[in-house]
């Protein structure tokens, strides 16, 4: 079995499996506390906010159509056809569109940019989920869609998350509920060097113009209430002037 096929068929059984029911999914936060802080950061950098904006790795689209009440064509992409009728489901008046694309195959981000031309593009928690030798293919597929005009905004887990998810999964009670899930489905997040994310972006020919730190909010909760929230890093990118 190809990596692709296994990346398609873990997610592809997670989202079969996922419900509708908005926050039911780990990571999928109201986006005033994923997208809307993120999209804070993100324009100032922005060149022409007129271009496509990308939604990569969408999921369900709840970032996607949150992005999609503030530019005028954004589009959710994601490796799951399942996660994309759920996507699609969520949108029945067609705020965003949504399309299957595999960002691990650089020929498919050719073709999209080819069709599109550049795009401003948004990437959140991605590149953990890749096995080490897609995580290089996967930036140079993002740099692709960016094209010459425009901006890539990157969030990642940074290498604290790991500790953190660790300790979820291994508490005396197992893992949280909706944390359960992804683990079931072998979709564990992978360890990526923090220093090693923006240079798979500058391998793929882009220029980190901004970065920071910013904790990626999840939708579960301890046994205290408390809302678990991941250390993350952020970079913004693009094509040198």
């Amino acid at each position: 079995m190809s990596v692709t096929s296994r990346y398609r068929d873990a997610w592809e059984g997670f989202w079969q499996e996922a419900s509708d029911e908005p926050g039911a999914v780990f990571w999928d936060a109201e986006p005033a506390l994923t997208a809307g802080r993120h999209l804070a950061l993100f324009e100032p950098h922005l060149v022409e906010p007129t271009l496509p904006l990308l939604d990569l790795g969408c999921g369900n689209g709840t970032q996607t159509r949150f992005l999609a009440d503030r530019f005028p064509h954004v589009i959710g992409l994601d490796l799951s056809a399942a996660a994309l009728d759920h996507a699609r489901r969520a949108d029945p008046a067609g705020q965003a569109t949504y399309r299957v694309l595999d960002a691990a195959e650089k020929g498919e981000a050719q073709t999209l940019h080819a069709e599109l031309g550049d795009a401003n593009v948004y990437v959140r928690g991605v590149l953990h989920q890749c096995e080490p030798h897609d995580r290089q293919p996967l930036a140079d597929s993002i740099a692709t869609l960016a094209g010459e005009r425009g901006r890539v905004f990157l969030v990642e887990p940074s290498q604290a998350a790991g500790a953190v998810l660790r300790g979820l999964a291994q508490g005396p009670a197992g893992p949280p509920a909706k944390l359960a899930p992804v683990l079931r489905h072998g979709i564990a997040p992978g360890a990526v060097d923090d220093a090693a994310v923006p240079d798979f972006l500058r391998a793929a020919g882009l220029t980190v113009l901004a970065g920071g730190e910013l904790p990626l909010v999840t939708t579960e909760y301890t046994e205290g209430g408390i809302r678990i929230e991941l250390p993350s890093s952020w970079l913004v990118a693009g094509r040198q002037a």
